[in-house]
């Protein structure tokens, strides 16, 4: 009996063995991502290198497996679409194609099914006659009303220290626009903010909503590489996309 019973503890710990490895490899598995990126035609933002700036943050975690298409147009594509877990939008706006209602029904689709949404910085102001964009993205910029002041160090908050995607920072410094009155109603979960001197408010920065079963994560930083490569900025886009897929963010 107690060499039967010695076997059977050493089997369920042999399963258990088994069956924790392959969880571990489950949750280490590199997130899929779809960086989306395309040409902005105002002179205002090196469209290729914000997307390619972001992409290196991104490949520089062992967390996320990206690709990048500066066709917008993928969005067509369901079959193309289901291969990934998250996507990225980057930079287009006045440049924008536009969308097929094909292509429109995908990207809600996909979030809307459990995946994420990642918008960054004047990438919000695409499809600027497709509402529900915006209503994806939470805020979005509107040309001639929302705006910023001079580009400058300013303070920043975070506002929710105990979200995955801000968990350990602190409040700090950073040199780049400042974004305001981003426009929009839909219910948001603000993680990071700024006083503006231009709007003379405290504008939401960094902030997140559910869409159906999925994640979006809107970071209104990025005006350029200087921008991207700030430690604090590649923290939030590293931990956004990832919160933005799975709901959570690994240690």
């Amino acid at each position: 009996m107690g060499r039967l019973f010695m076997g059977l503890v050493l089997v369920g710990v042999m399963v258990q063995g088994v069956c924790g490895a392959a969880e571990e490899g489950k949750q280490s598995a590199p997130i899929r991502v779809l960086l989306i990126a395309g040409d902005d035609v105002a002179p205002y933002h090196d469209w290729r290198e914000i997307s390619e700036k972001t992409r290196e943050v991104l490949a520089g975690s062992d967390r996320f497996d990206v690709r990048v298409s500066e066709d917008p147009l993928i969005l067509d594509s369901k079959a193309a679409l289901a291969n990934y877990d998250a996507i990225v939008l980057t930079m287009f706006h006045r440049g924008t194609p536009k969308m097929t209602d094909q292509a429109k029904e995908n990207l809600l689709n996909f979030v809307k099914g459990g995946k994420g949404f990642y918008v960054q910085h004047l990438a919000s102001a695409s499809f600027p006659d497709w509402a529900e964009f915006g209503k994806l993205c939470g805020r979005k910029w509107v040309m001639g009303t929302s705006g910023h002041g001079p580009r400058s160090v300013f303070d920043v908050k975070v506002v929710k220290k105990d979200h995955p995607i801000t968990k350990g920072m602190k409040d700090f410094r950073i040199f780049d626009e400042l974004y305001a009155k981003l426009q929009g109603d839909e219910e948001i979960e603000v993680l990071v903010s700024a006083y503006s001197d231009w709007s003379e408010t405290e504008e939401p920065l960094v902030f997140t909503r559910p869409y159906g079963k999925g994640r979006s994560v809107h970071n209104a930083f990025g005006h350029d590489f200087k921008a991207i490569l700030d430690p604090n900025m590649q923290q939030l886009i590293r931990n956004g996309v990832e919160w933005a897929a799975t709901g959570k963010v690994r240690p």
